[in-house]
């Protein structure tokens, strides 16, 4: 099991590759996957919103977690987190329970997405409870209730079962103090963001980008922790370009091709509705790896 003092670096919020039927792909998964162990980092997370999770069944849930923990077997022994929220507290808790059975280490569960009253969200991971998974907090803000208040989410991060929080509101003001006032670790959600919310406090980021370059991403973090701060944002300024691109279109879209163009998946197939990237955007980066070409290497 996972705790907040080893809640801490680069963890990915993997992929879901999908054949050119939009089938779930395994064999990319799998070799996906023991790369991203073998680059060093910290952590995998398997069914974020990165991975196009509201248009995954039961069955292929089932199936992803199983290939990534043997893969993680396999290769290196980091920590698996499963992302298992949803907006019913009882299907969150029947998730949770089975991502524990499937071998998490861990669950990633984001706020419920409707605008439920702060105390009903206290409760709804109060219920967690009863999965006995250990629970990193995703607070993602929504449109129709924002970000958490501080008050709420110190509230929840006292809950014995919740180990952490991924904040993702992109508000340093909130890393700065949450990290300050609280015992356990604040991770960055936001891959822009990285190394200042590391300078406000941060133990680590949930960082989709780390797909890619996953070893510059750790060595920012490492830099850091060893207080080399000047080379930790050099480090960090060289992944610029390609936090830039992957910001260009909402995501998925962009992380999946340039990861097919590398070659580390066989298809930027996405499962709709969500849509393909754009063509120009596509031509554009072209000329962008030619100038510059950390967006093409391995």
């Amino acid at each position: 099991m996972l705790t907040s003092q080893s809640l801490n670096g680069v963890f990915v919020p993997v992929v879901t590759p999908f054949d050119k039927n939009r089938n779930l792909d395994m064999r990319s998964f799998d070799e996906l996957t023991r790369r991203l162990v073998g680059k060093g980092i910290h952590g995998l997370i398997v069914n974020g919103t990165i991975g196009e999770t509201p248009l995954m069944d039961s069955g292929e849930l089932e199936a992803l977690i199983m290939t990534a923990r043997q893969a993680i077997d396999a290769t290196r022994a980091i920590p698996l987190i499963v992302g298992t929220g949803s907006n019913k507290t009882s299907s969150t808790v029947k998730r949770t329970a089975q991502a524990k059975a499937l071998g998490a280490d861990a669950a990633l569960v984001v706020t419920p997405l409707d605008s439920y009253s702060e105390k009903g969200i206290i409760q709804h991971f109060l219920a967690l409870a009863e999965a006995e998974l250990p629970i990193v907090l995703c607070d993602l803000p929504h449109p129709g209730r924002g970000s958490l208040d501080l008050g709420t989410i110190r509230s929840i991060m006292e809950m014995d079962h919740v180990i952490g929080l991924r904040e993702s509101t992109g508000n340093l003001s909130h890393v700065f103090k949450l990290s300050r006032s609280m015992s356990k670790p604040v991770l960055c959600g936001e891959d822009e963001l990285f190394f200042a919310s590391l300078c406000c406090g941060a133990q680590g980021g949930i960082l989709a980008g780390a797909n890619l370059d996953s070893d510059q991403f750790v060595r920012v973090y490492e830099l850091f922790q060893a207080g080399s701060i000047e080379a930790s944002h050099q480090a960090f300024d060289q992944l610029l370009p390609l936090i830039e691109f992957l910001l260009s279109e909402p995501n998925p879209a962009p992380l999946k091709w340039l990861l097919a163009q590398r070659r580390h998946i066989r298809s930027d197939r996405l499962r709709l509705p969500i849509s393909d990237l754009n063509h120009l955007t596509a031509r554009n980066d072209g000329h962008l790896m030619t100038a510059n070409e950390t967006l093409l290497m391995v």
